[in-house]
């Protein structure tokens, strides 16, 4: 154990050397040393070296040593006919082909990698073997043996190397019968046969689960908000004859999704609602519609009135604005016949809908405020691009141990990363707390008021469902979020970010993760003219969701996102999309509540900031400040053609001025704005607590309570503002007599004073009365509060 400890450190130490240069003395420093953002120099591309140059810029260049068998052909056959594979052995590293049975003339195809700083011998051994002879016996030819200093170099845009035809050898070098065609490359990360090649270190993962480490490149389905219009009903047929007035509605099922709509008001066999219901659907449309109109015949009965089943592919996908034509539905209902079956028999009944396929709105599938993409559904609504997006995932540092494996602690990590329609997943390296992926992805850019999220994981599946050394899900290190109106254009930015977790225990930092990211930008003007533009399609401000509906239809699209992209291979599983897409982020939290009162006090603080300034020049703490305040007011007064053009004035040299001052470093996790730093246990335990509560009723009724109190100061604070706003109401609402009579009288003598004496000299006048030095002034309250804090509201009328 101490050895493995001592090699740890060790290689954390090698890790953080061969990340290129030490960290800039100018690293940002906030939430203490251990959360900071610190800026790396790391050597990207070719290192300087124009011939290894490639178009993988953002990354460092990793070699690794390529063999690609692709068949062999007339091999000898003894006894019976060969089931051969192929054995390619580098030093320590073993690997294996697939085997055919009875085939001489085999056709593998297969590539085998291993990175080259990891090769401890100067050979590469290939052979030919029998899968049905004993091990020992079972070499039916030996390739010849490569010199690995002696591999040629392959550097992409080169052709791939050819792969060339060997004779078989004998363990004495004797010519044997067959031959073996196969090809032997030193190549990069960025080689074409990399995404599919087998690394020959990853020995703890099994055959059928080499997939579960591979990186991968994920596209989101299409998604489409599907709106049902149930406008009405006729001939309905309840089933007690005597039921003249039904309290009927229509249910709307669409996969595991089920939505209703009120009760009708019309109280009677041809019932109407004009109620709309809307679902999320993903190409391709291969599920049916299935509404039924039921009638509320008790509490905890519905009574099935009949059905239809609507079939997505004839529903009209609408692009414009128009609106879709209705049709009338025939309603059916299943009938039980007398050998056991199930008869679907006709009802005169029918339901008039109105569908469609509503493609001017974007499905929101992650929170507006860290959406990567704004486009609307249909395609013909798309625009051009405006940029490129380019990312590069450098490498880990001192990542917590995520598991046990033969009794050590040890972690296999991956990451992700989305943004728009596009996940991209990276290789899993294997048994290190200091991975280094070195890949390189590119999106594109629709709108720079976007979000990249990358998230870092540990593999659990490299023997299988829960066999990976941990538990059956993913577990997750962290994440970055980046905002691409925040970089700079065609400047490349390197900084390693903390990993920041918050759990149950407490915020914890399970690492480092290294990026690289540049935002290129095709044309400034484009750019530019969407910062003018909505957000969001038209569709959502022309005929806008509820707040319920938006909440709803995000879950429901989350939950397909995940499902879908679970089935890919490797697949992306359900709790990593989910964490990436941030589901369940919106429910109730002190921590949250907390840190957002605090952002809404800091925006106050400014104003409150030129109210304590203008009270310092109200005392008269400083007499020459304050009699250039009375200056530059009596400037203003008499020349207030000057007031604005001075404001935007100030405004632009202010914000000129703070351009040297500008932040160099993208923002990232916050712990002390988030509040994590001094959150109580309680409110994590309850935080995490599930919806609805799995706690034991103690607990509940403790934060039941707690929870009473916080809304008890939101309610006086409430109340408060609508005491204010209904003072106001009651100057001219007579219900104080008094009080509303001498509001009057006071406007009367002031249309008259307002009229008479110009407006600057009033104006002037209350100015140089606010600034007026304290001897003159009184701590008691002006008239005017005195008389506005005895006017009358409703909280009178409260009970």
């Amino acid at each position: 154990m101490a050895n493995q400890t001592q090699n740890r450190k060790q290689n954390q130490k090698q890790n953080r050397n061969a990340g290129g240069a030490p960290p800039a003395p100018n690293a940002v420093v906030q939430d203490g040393e251990e959360f900071r953002l610190r800026e790396t120099a790391p050597l990207l591309g070719g290192g300087g070296n124009e011939r290894q140059a490639t178009a993988f810029d953002l990354v460092e260049q990793m070699q690794f040593l390529y063999v690609r068998v692709v068949k062999a052909k007339e091999l000898p056959a003894n006894d019976h006919s060969p089931h051969p594979f192929v054995e390619v052995r580098i030093g320590n590293f073993r690997e294996l082909t697939r085997h055919y049975k009875n085939n001489p003339n085999p056709e593998w195809n297969q590539v085998f990698t291993v990175l080259k700083d990891q090769i401890q011998t100067t050979v590469v051994e290939i052979s030919v073997r029998d899968k049905e002879i004993s091990e020992g016996d079972d070499v039916i030819g030996m390739a010849a043996a490569f010199d690995v200093s002696e591999v040629p170099t392959r550097v992409p845009p080169d052709s791939p190397l050819a792969p060339q035809w060997y004779r078989l050898e004998s363990k004495t070098g004797e010519k044997v019968k067959g031959e073996l065609m196969l090809a032997v490359w030193i190549g990069t990360q960025a080689d074409e046969a990399f995404p599919e090649a087998w690394h020959m270190d990853a020995t703890i993962v099994s055959a059928e689960n080499v997939a579960n480490i591979k990186s991968k490149v994920y596209l989101s389905p299409r998604l489409w908000y599907l709106r049902v219009n149930v406008i009405e009903a006729q001939e309905l047929q309840p089933g007690d004859k005597n039921r003249h007035h039904p309290d009927v509605f229509v249910r709307a099922w669409l996969g595991g999704v089920a939505l209703r709509t009120k009760i009708s008001l019309t109280k009677n066999t041809s019932p109407s609602w004009n109620e709309d219901l809307m679902f999320v659907v993903a190409e391709p449309f291969e599920e049916d519609l299935i509404l039924t109109v039921e009638d509320k015949v008790a509490a905890n009965k519905d009574e099935v009135l009949g059905k239809c089943v609507v079939s997505l592919q004839t529903v009209e996908k609408m692009v414009d604005f128009k609106v879709p034509v209705s049709r009338w539905y025939g309603l059916e209902k299943n009938e039980v016949g007398e050998n056991g079956e199930i008869n679907v028999v006709g009802l005169p009944g029918r339901v008039h809908l109105r569908l469609s396929f509503d493609g001017g709105y974007h499905v929101l599938d992650e929170l507006t405020q860290y959406s990567s993409d704004f486009k609307a559904t249909a395609r013909q609504l798309s625009k051009p691009p405006i940029g490129v997006l380019e990312l590069g995932i450098l490498s880990a540092q001192d990542l917590t141990s995520m598991k046990n494996r033969d009794g050590h602690g040890t972690t296999d990590a991956y990451c992700v990363a989305k943004y728009g329609q596009k996940w991209i997943r990276t290789r899993t390296i294997l048994t290190s707390f200091n991975p280094k992926w070195n890949e390189q992805y590119t999106w594109e850019v629709f709108d720079p008021c976007t979000v990249i999220t990358i998230g870092v994981f540990d593999n659990q599946h490299l023997q299988g469902p829960g066999k990976g050394g941990g538990g059956s899900m993913d577990q997750k290190i962290g994440k970055v979020r980046i905002r691409l109106s925040t970089l700079e254009t065609d400047r490349v930015y390197t900084h390693s970010y903390p990993l920041i977790v918050l759990s149950p225990s407490g915020v914890k930092k399970m690492g480092e993760i290294q990026l690289a990211v540049r935002f290129s930008c095709a044309s400034l003007y484009n750019m530019l003219s969407v910062y003018s533009k909505p957000l969001l399609p038209i569709l959502h401000y022309l005929h806008p969701l509820t707040s319920y509906q938006v909440e709803n239809l995000r879950h429901q699209a989350t939950h397909i996102v995940s499902m879908r992209l679970s089935r890919a291979e490797p697949p992306l599983r359900k709790e990593v999309v989910e964490y990436m897409l941030d589901v369940g982020s919106n429910l109730w939290s002190v921590r949250r509540s907390k840190a957002n009162y605090l952002r809404i006090g800091s925006i106050l603080s400014t104003i409150a900031s030129v109210c304590i300034c203008f009270n310092r020049v109200c005392s008269w703490r400083n007499p020459v400040i304050t009699v250039l305040v009375h200056f530059l007011f009596l400037i203003s007064v008499c020349f207030p053609e000057f007031i604005l053009s001075s404001v935007f004035m100030y405004l632009f040299m202010f914000g000129v001025y703070k351009y040297r001052a500008r932040p160099k470093h993208p923002p990232h996790m916050n712990i002390s704005l988030s509040q994590a730093d001094r959150v109580h246990p309680d409110e994590l335990d309850e935080e995490f607590d599930t919806f609805p509560t799995s706690k034991p009723g103690d607990a509940v009724k403790m934060r039941y309570d707690r929870l009473r109190s916080i809304a008890s100061r939101l309610q006086t604070l409430a109340g408060d503002m609508a005491t204010q706003g209904e003072r106001v109401g009651s100057l001219l609402s007579w219900r104080d007599p008094r009080a509303t009579a001498l509001f009057l009288i006071v406007c009367l003598f002031a249309s008259i004073l307002f009229y008479i004496v110009p407006f600057k000299v009033l104006f002037l006048a209350w100015g140089f009365y606010a600034m007026r030095h304290p001897r003159f002034r009184e701590k008691l309250p002006s008239a005017v509060i005195s008389f506005f804090r005895r006017l009358p509201a409703k909280s009178d009328s409260l009970l």
